[in-house]
């Protein structure tokens, strides 16, 4: 099967090109420089080309903060370059797949979301996420809209200056000796390397719609720090921040745990407790540590 996997530099896209090659699919890497999804001539010679049964869409302006400041930018991406892609993907027959988030709800519920609850975003990024995902459900059938939560992954996050939360704090340890993180605000963490596993795995059927998708149970951002501590044998003093010792620019839902609802009764569901994928991952990055030390 080709696949067009956009964005393919990203945390999501690297581990995606990954794993459908892993597969056996043919996995088209596709970044900034080979299609610019705000334009839609540019996006359909791209598709063309490459001639997907499947696009998996990662790309977007993720940056809360920069989509604040510049709200007309961030729709062009987030919400015409979905648009773009839903339109060319249904006219060369693709698939579309299309990654969202938990931003699109304010955390009031206080218990997971499932895909039926309405979307309530509290922020520029979260409502023009929100554009999107009605702009591909709108536009073609053939579609998965993919939320998920709390990504991390061994690509570079080039919108969180490169570190994902599980290498700032191990990094903010080592430099410190003391870490703070808030203990109040609640979600899921998410392996970007399991979620590629999950959208191939979807890939393969033609059960479309909305899903959630993220890794089995919730914790606070203290309580993932404090696992990712004990896991790595790290010497450090964790503390709980004060209430507002770190303020937000920008409003943040303080919930935002989803539950698999759909991928379950679809029989589709992979996921794991979250413990379970920190602990690979952080294997895998002792591992890589350890080859490169070896190759030196």
């Amino acid at each position: 099967m080709n696949v067009a996997v956009i964005g393919a530099n990203g945390q999501l896209g690297s581990d995606l090109v990954a794993a459908f090659s892993d597969a056996g699919d043919t996995a088209a890497a596709l970044t900034h420089t080979d299609i610019e999804i705000t334009n839609a001539e540019s996006v359909s010679a791209a598709l063309e080309r490459v001639q997907p049964q499947v696009v998996v869409n990662t790309a977007a302006m993720h940056n809360v903060e920069s989509c604040e400041r510049e709200p007309e930018k961030a729709f062009a991406v987030n919400g015409i370059g979905a648009r773009n892609l839903a339109s060319v993907a249904r006219q060369v027959g693709a698939v579309l797949m299309h990654v969202s988030t938990d931003y699109v709800f304010d955390g009031s519920k206080g218990s997971p979301y499932v895909e039926e609850d309405a979307p309530r975003p509290l922020n520029a990024y979260g409502i023009t996420k929100v554009a999107g995902e009605h702009f591909v459900r709108a536009t073609t059938d053939k579609h998965f809209v993919i939320r998920s939560s709390g990504l991390y992954g061994t690509a570079p996050c080039r919108a969180k200056g490169g570190l994902n939360f599980v290498e700032l704090m191990l990094k903010l340890a080592k430099e410190r000796g003391e870490v703070k993180v808030v203990d109040n605000e609640f979600v899921t963490p998410t392996s970007t390397a399991e979620l590629a596993r999950q959208i191939v795995r979807m890939s393969r059927s033609d059960c479309y719609g909305l899903y959630h998708a993220t890794a089995e149970g919730s914790c606070s951002w203290h309580e993932f720090a404090r696992e990712i501590f004990a896991l790595t044998d790290t010497p450090v003093r964790l503390r709980v921040a004060a209430p507002g010792e770190f303020p937000a620019k920008v409003a943040r839902p303080t919930y935002s745990v989803l539950e698999n609802r759909a991928l379950k009764s679809k029989g589709l569901n992979i996921f794991r407790p979250w413990q379970e994928a920190l602990r690979d991952y952080l294997g895998s990055r002792v591992k890589s540590s350890t080859q490169e030390f070896a190759a030196s």
